[in-house]
């Protein structure tokens, strides 16, 4: 089977597959054979903590476990990062790619993002003769740039995106703040409110209770001011009367001292004694008359005790 396939293509083409055509269509034969081959991958190995992984790009032997032995580490690839983060040794990656190592899904993506893979096409063509070398590194560097300034205008619109979000946060997170301070401020306010009607019923019944104790002080003090007038008007009537009295008894004694000189002795003795009885009765009467206080009644009797020894050496005079 193998060598019919060989005779198919020819010298000629034979001559012109490269090392990998050469080992994709042979390795299958070779491998039902039972021939030893080396089978040489491109691939990833895991590295970093539960959850954040990153990788490197290492050539190995596919027969390796994944995170086993390598023959060499090409580059790194960080997943995290937004673009993802890539660091890859273009030249050996080309030369691994020539040789025949096989990538996997993951690193020929990576490849193809660097540009190794765009290279490989172009040498094709140098070897085609479709153009030389030099026109294939001038495209490939065109490429380059032209892939450089995309992945620099993504970064920045990621960028921008982030600073957006971030400072839409900041604004809601200060318009809550800002909320926030005035729903204190409310409350407090309100608080203080509380205490300032509190204070003003508290120093309003302090003034009432203040402003009832002066009225009843007030009262108590009229009172005790109206007590002493009332006496000294209840007082003021008993000596005016006790003034007028002496004063009749005189206007009524001057006549009956005139009769005593004109008539005789007994005569006059009857005579100063009938006005005395009668004076005695009219006091009587209005004691009798006139309800007075106690001490008005004392002051009458004193005053009448008074008239009494006042009349007596009248009469006496009289008598003599």
């Amino acid at each position: 089977m193998l060598i019919a396939t060989i005779l198919k293509m020819g010298e000629k083409s034979i001559a012109s597959i490269s090392q990998t055509d050469f080992y994709t269509i042979f390795a299958p034969h070779f491998q039902k054979n039972n021939f030893r081959i080396m089978p040489v991958k491109m691939r990833l190995t895991r590295h970093g903590r539960k959850r954040y992984a990153f990788y490197h790009i290492v050539v190995a032997d596919s027969r390796a476990p994944r995170d086993g032995r390598y023959i060499e580490r090409i580059g790194m690839y960080n997943p995290n990062s937004n673009p993802a983060t890539i660091d890859l040794d273009f030249d050996k990656a080309y030369d691994w790619l020539v040789k025949g190592a096989q990538p996997t899904d993951t690193v020929r993506a990576i490849l193809s993002y660097k540009g190794v893979l765009y290279k490989k096409h172009l040498m094709g063509g140098v070897k085609k003769g479709a153009f030389d070398e030099e026109e294939a590194e001038r495209r490939l560097e065109k490429w380059l740039t032209e892939k450089e300034a995309k992945i620099q205008a993504q970064k920045e619109r990621i960028e921008g995106e982030t600073n957006a979000e971030l400072k839409k946060r900041l604004e809601a997170e200060a318009k809550l703040n800002e909320e926030r301070a005035a729903a204190i401020a409310a409350k407090n306010a309100e608080l203080a409110a509380e205490v300032e009607d509190e204070n003003e019923a508290e120093t309003a019944e302090e003034s009432t209770e203040e402003s009832a104790a002066t009225e009843t002080a007030t009262a108590e003090k009229e009172e005790v001011a109206e007590e002493p007038k009332k006496e000294e008007k209840v007082a003021e009537p008993v000596k005016e009367e006790a003034t007028e009295e002496p004063e009749k008894e005189e206007k009524a004694a001057e006549p009956v001292k005139e009769e005593k000189a004109e008539e005789a002795a007994p005569a006059k003795e009857e005579s100063a004694e009938k006005p005395a009885a009668e004076e005695k009765e009219k006091a009587k009467e209005k004691e009798e008359e006139k309800p007075e206080a106690p001490a008005a009644e004392a002051k009458s009797e004193e005053a009448e005790k008074e008239e009494k020894k006042e009349e007596a050496p009248k009469d006496k005079g009289a008598n003599s």
